[in-house]
């Protein structure tokens, strides 16, 4: 059997890619394919040193940094991507992976991250943060959203079977593409964090300072609490906006390494985390840890943080995207948080491991061929 896998871009080294890794485990004599492919050699080392067989757009003036002004074009790319020799197509999608052309007698399972958000129900969000919710600009990028829909609804057609990241992606599958899903969660290296039970006297978020991780409103509360103090790991855009708005309680510590992070996750009182994520793997580490999660009750963290109130609860959720919101969800941890044990919260990580997101996706892909007439 002659396995290919197909993935958007490889560039860095984020979620998609850890997804990623674990398949070329499991496939380790499948060719790899990506619209461009500009990984640095360390993180190639990760995928079993393959070099992806890439689009005309790899060779396009300025695709290794400006790759993603090629949207547009990425469509027409991926479907030049001859996959015709191949029994098996395992698709890693969150933009235009799952579009690749596949014939009646090959098997193409795709796992979404999402389906293309920023051309979905996130366009509106995408273009006020990007600036382009006016203007001429504006109008281009609505008609290049419109015609990315058209044909994401298209090639969903090419999909034998799809796999979503989680509930809330399942569900925006359903509603984008009229089918169905089943929910393999992403893998996360559990074993690369041990479980603390002893906390000191502050609160965690870590991210990158983009407008939709909402940092900014984290900080934001912490000015209404503070008797409270925070840590925040992280660096980006928003960095200089969001330390203007630090008060003394609150300590910015920029970009740090994994190492750091990990030991302040350990000893925090609770992560804080204020996205709307297809999945989230932050708060799955910080539970790693032993550390509980207050959330945005909404998105992929239903999925990964049992709330006070259930049994063995992990963390709690705030109901809205503000800093009251947040504030009033903090000051209730101080009341009940105690009823989260560091056990529980380490316990429920171990549910998202590598071994068991590479053992329910075998199953599934062998389920799926033993089915084909």
């Amino acid at each position: 059997m002659r396995v290919a896998i197909v993935c958007d871009w490889l560039v860095t080294f984020a979620g998609a890619e850890k997804v990623l890794e674990q398949i070329v485990k499991l496939y380790p004599a499948a060719d790899l394919f990506a619209v461009v492919d500009f990984l640095s050699d360390g993180d190639r080392e990760r995928i079993g040193g393959k070099f992806a067989r890439t689009s005309f757009i790899q060779n396009l003036p300025g695709a290794k940094k400006r790759y993603r002004t090629y949207l547009p074009i990425m469509p027409l790319a991926v479907e030049q991507l001859d996959l015709s020799g191949y029994d098996l197509v395992i698709s890693s999608s969150h933009a235009v992976a799952k579009g690749v052309l596949v014939g009646p007698d090959q098997l193409h399972i795709s796992y979404v991250h999402s389906p293309i958000r920023y051309a979905w129900d996130m366009q509106h969000q995408y273009l006020r943060e990007s600036g382009m919710d006016h203007g001429i600009k504006g109008w281009m990028a609505r008609c290049i959203m419109h015609y990315m829909r058209l044909w994401d609804v298209r090639t969903a057609n090419g999909v034998d079977a799809f796999i979503a990241n989680s509930t809330f992606i399942a569900r925006r599958i359903g509603k984008c593409y009229r089918r169905e899903a089943t929910v393999i969660h992403p893998p996360v290296d559990i074993g690369k964090y041990s479980l603390c039970a002893d906390k000191e006297d502050y609160y965690i978020t870590a991210s990158r300072m983009v407008p939709y991780k909402k940092i900014r409103l984290i900080v934001e509360a912490f000015r209404e609490l503070p008797e409270q103090k925070l840590v925040v790991i992280g660096d980006g855009p928003d960095f200089g906006k969001i330390q203007e708005l630090a008060g003394e309680n609150v300590q910015l510590l920029g970009y740090q390494s994994d190492e750091v992070l990990k030991e302040r996750m350990q000893h925090a009182k609770a992560f804080l985390f204020a996205a709307e994520e297809d999945f989230g793997i932050l708060p799955v580490e910080a539970q790693a840890c032993g550390t509980p999660v207050i959330a945005y009750g909404r998105g992929g963290i239903l999925d990964t943080v049992r709330p006070v109130g259930e049994a063995h609860p992990t963390g709690m959720f705030f109901p809205e995207q503000t800093a009251e919101s947040i504030c009033a969800a903090v000051k209730e941890f101080e009341v009940s948080g105690g009823r989260i044990e560091a056990a529980d919260c380490r316990a429920n990580a171990e549910r998202f491991g590598q071994e068991e997101f590479c053992r329910k996706f075998r199953e599934f892909v062998d389920g799926q061929m033993a089915s084909r007439p």
